[in-house]
């Protein structure tokens, strides 16, 4: 099993990497071990994946274990009533290994998810996962564009973290209720990079790039990534982490592109550990102006 339970969360804000990047590359060690902590629960991968969407189980399979993740997000509902493409998932996927993120996918109202929360808390149970709390908060009653309420969030996971849940909410990336969220005492924060589906990439930067900034709780880009370029760009930015579906799911080869977001996550994450080459105003030679030929 990839997880385990490690103490608390450094939170201090985001480690941009220090003023010299050649220091960084002299003293950053590659192998040095560097979890994700979400609520004291510590995971090797920082790749989150789903299970919609697919062509097949066995595609979705063959995409998890590529993929390499920990996380993987499961709509209670769907599973529930048995919809297309959700018969057998939860036998198809290895519960001993995998940590399951019940999520509230097709919840319009607060009351409508904090029901469907309740009930993955059940299907965690049934599938081994007695102490599993976890829940992706989603209420979305825009049927047409699928972005978030954020009041209606904000009421479901108060009444959520009150209730022992742990908690991570989906939301427009907007700083202020990510604030708010995090005061309410969720786990994470899940902005979205650009609408679900929809594979148009970061078209938050600057307002992710703020929450970021400010959060004490791990900040997971949630929605809109369509390449692995995009996945390595969200965790330059400082993102602790990335769920990503369709953009596997619907890949022409998902286990392939499973393995190529996973590469992108950890090159992200590895740049901006490293810290990046300062930018300029103009050109800097690469190499020493003394000792030239003629000289």
């Amino acid at each position: 099993m990839r997880l385990m339970t490690s103490g608390p969360t450094r939170y201090g804000r985001r480690h941009h990497g220090p003023p010299n990047p050649f220091q960084a590359a002299l003293t950053t060690n590659p192998t040095a071990p560097d979890p994700l902590v979400i609520a004291g629960r510590s995971f090797n991968s920082r790749l989150m994946t789903g299970t919609g969407k697919y062509p097949s189980l066995a595609a979705m399979q063959a995409s998890i274990s590529a993929s390499g993740c920990d996380i993987v997000t499961v709509a209670v509902r769907r599973v529930q009533t048995q919809a297309a493409g959700h018969q057998g998932l939860m036998e198809a996927i290895d519960w001993s290994r995998i940590w399951m993120l019940p999520n509230t996918a097709g919840c319009a109202t607060a009351d409508e998810a904090i029901r469907v929360a309740r009930l993955g808390r059940e299907l965690a149970r049934l599938a081994g996962q007695e102490d599993n709390t976890f829940v992706k908060l989603e209420v979305i009653p825009d049927t047409r564009h699928l972005l978030p309420d954020p009041i209606g969030t904000l009421e479901a996971a108060e009444t959520l973290v009150k209730e022992g849940f742990t908690v991570l909410p989906y939301i427009n990336a907007d700083p202020l209720l990510a604030k708010r969220l995090e005061e309410a005492g969720c786990a994470t924060v899940m902005p979205l990079g650009s609408p679900i589906g929809s594979g148009q990439g970061i078209r938050n930067a600057a307002n992710i790039a703020l929450i970021i900034e400010n959060a004490r709780v791990p900040v997971v880009v949630d929605a809109g990534i369509g390449v692995p370029s995009e996945a390595a760009q969200a965790m330059e930015m400082g993102a602790d982490a990335l769920l990503i579906n369709s953009a596997i799911a619907l890949a022409g080869d998902p286990p392939l592109m499973a393995q190529a977001m996973a590469q992108a996550c950890q090159a992200g994450r590895s740049a901006l550990k490293a810290g990046r080459l300062p930018r300029r105003q103009q050109a800097s030679p690469s190499s020493p102006e003394q000792g030239r030929v003629g000289q």
